[in-house]
């Protein structure tokens, strides 16, 4: 049954039976079969089936939840035995999102040190993009914004609040100043996070604050996109401060801390709200506990 709870799981996140066959290491009639042996124990249709993959039944919609709790308990269990027989060991997928990833080795670093036996793979993502990771289980957990947008089904740590500065030039029509206010950036040529990027949504949130219209001439969903831009001098843009602070020893880059107001938004770890989990993602809630200031 648990097989079979995977495969269907891997044909609902994959929404193609030959890439979710791929995925689980069967070949496609193995997975196939597997999945109307599980609809035969179930008693229902679960997938809508044509000459390709249609979508879940409502039934199928139903199943894929608790298939999701069921299959994450017996993979904690799974882990919670092998740690007792060989101490903590495994991985942990996390998500980040991109303007948190300077601040990610705060968590993983003493983490690690902590438990060596234990991999961890870290991949940049949306804030919308994680929380549909950690339903779909694909990732264990993420580092995201708190308390902008609705998170769902999740349980948060907070870590740390994301402060923003004007990223400009050291001879830009700024240069004698040693802080910005939201307002200075009228008329400014801005390049900018794209807007699928829950940082860009807060950053226009503030500008409208200040009664300015957003034109970006340039949009990305890379950050070094944006530095690189700012860096050839004719444009400008909003950054969270950790993440410039790492490209400020560049003489061509200023950092002004942008005031009035010295907005900030609280990201933390979140992980599915569930009361088991496994030892090694016990062990990060209990790093990022100690890393918490609440």
């Amino acid at each position: 049954m648990i097989d079979r709870l995977e495969m269907f799981l891997a044909l609902a996140r994959e929404r193609h039976f030959g890439r979710a066959a791929e995925a689980c290491g069967v070949a496609q009639p193995s997975l196939s079969s597997a999945i109307r042996q599980l609809e035969d124990q179930l008693g229902v249709q679960l997938v809508i089936r044509g000459s390709r993959f249609q979508g879940l039944t409502p039934e199928g919609e139903r199943v894929l939840e608790r298939a999701r709790a069921i299959t994450a308990d017996v993979r904690s269990l799974r882990e919670e035995m092998r740690a007792v027989r060989h101490g903590l060991t495994g991985q942990l997928r996390i998500g980040v999102i991109p303007t948190a990833l300077p601040r990610i080795a705060d968590l993983t670093a003493p983490f690690l040190r902590r438990n060596p036996g234990i991999r961890v793979k870290i991949h940049s993502a949306t804030s919308g993009e994680i929380l549909s990771r950690l339903q779909d289980h694909s990732l264990d957990a993420g580092l995201s914004y708190l308390d902008h947008e609705p998170l769902g089904k999740v349980a948060a740590i907070p870590l740390f609040q994301e402060r923003y500065v004007l990223l400009t030039t050291p001879d830009g029509p700024l240069e004698r100043r040693s802080t910005a206010e939201w307002a200075d950036l009228a008329g400014l040529p801005l390049c900018l996070l794209s807007s699928e990027m829950q940082n860009r949504r807060i950053i226009n949130g503030h500008l409208a604050d200040a009664g300015l219209s957003v034109d970006a001439a340039i949009e990305s969903n890379s950050v070094l996109a944006l530095i690189a831009h700012v860096a050839t001098g004719h444009w400008h843009s909003v950054l969270p401060e950790a993440l410039a602070a790492m490209v400020t020893g560049d003489p061509r880059l200023l950092a002004l801390p942008l005031v009035a107001p010295a907005a900030q938004h609280r990201i933390g770890l979140i992980t599915p709200a569930r009361d088991l989990h496994t030892p090694a993602l016990e062990a990060l809630l209990a790093a990022a506990r100690r890393l918490s200031p609440a």
